[in-house]
C-alpha cells in the first residue's frame, strides 16, 4: 500500500476532491466553492490552484493584500485526503489571522495521523519558497489543529484578540528550517 505523498492539485482526484467539498461544506467550511461550477469546470479550477496567485476563490475585502500561495493536496491510494496552503509571505491581515500555514483535512480522514502527515511533508515545501519560519494560526478552541502543530514543532506564540470582523486566533510559528 503506498504511503500518502504531497501533489499539485491534479485533474486524476475530480471525484474524490468534490466527494470531499461535500463533505466541507456539511460543517460549514470552504462555502466560497460552488460545487457545480467547480463540476463542470474542474480543469480550469485546477488551472487556478496551481498558478499560485492566491485568493482566487475566496471573496475578500478589496482592502486585503493577496499573497502568493501554493496549493499542495495529500493524497493516497487515488483518493484526496486534504489541502494545505502556503502562502509565499503574509501581510498584515495574515499576520494576525491567517499565517503562512493552513491546512484542512476531509472529515472523513481526520483522526487517522493525516494531519500530522500533511503538516510534516509541508515544510521542506515551506523551506524551498524561502520560509525559514512559518506562521500558523488556529482557533484556540482547536485542540485537534493545535496538537498536529505542536507535534510538528510549532512553538505558540500568542493569541491575537477577537475584533468585530475576525475571530481570536492562537499564533504558532514552525522552524522550517
Amino acid at each position: 500500500m503506498p504511503a500518502a505523498k504531497l501533489i499539485r492539485p491534479s485533474t486524476e482526484y475530480k471525484e474524490s476532491f468534490l466527494s470531499a467539498l461535500d463533505e466541507y461544506h456539511k460543517e460549514g467550511r470552504f462555502s466560497f466553492y460552488n460545487n457545480n461550477e467547480i463540476y463542470s469546470n474542474f480543469e480550469e479550477f485546477i488551472e487556478n490552484l496551481r498558478n499560485e496567485k492566491g485568493h482566487r476563490y475566496r471573496p475578500y475585502e478589496s482592502w486585503v493584500e493577496p499573497v502568493p500561495e501554493t496549493i499542495l493536496w495529500l493524497v493516497k491510494d487515488m483518493e484526496y485526503i486534504g489541502s494545505i496552503y502556503i502562502r509565499h509571505r503574509i501581510n498584515w491581515h495574515l499576520e494576525k489571522w491567517g499565517g503562512h500555514i493552513y491546512f484542512a483535512i476531509r472529515p472523513s480522514m481526520r483522526n487517522k495521523g493525516f494531519g500530522k502527515k500533511i503538516l510534516k511533508k509541508s515544510i521542506p515545501y515551506a523551506n524551498y519558497i524561502g520560509i525559514d519560519k512559518a506562521l500558523i494560526t488556529v482557533d484556540p478552541d482547536n485542540k485537534a489543529a493545535q496538537r498536529i502543530i505542536e507535534f510538528c514543532g510549532g512553538k505558540e506564540d500568542d493569541i491575537t484578540p477577537a475584533t468585530n470582523q475576525f475571530p481570536s486566533q492562537k499564533r504558532y510559528w514552525l522552524d522550517c528550517t
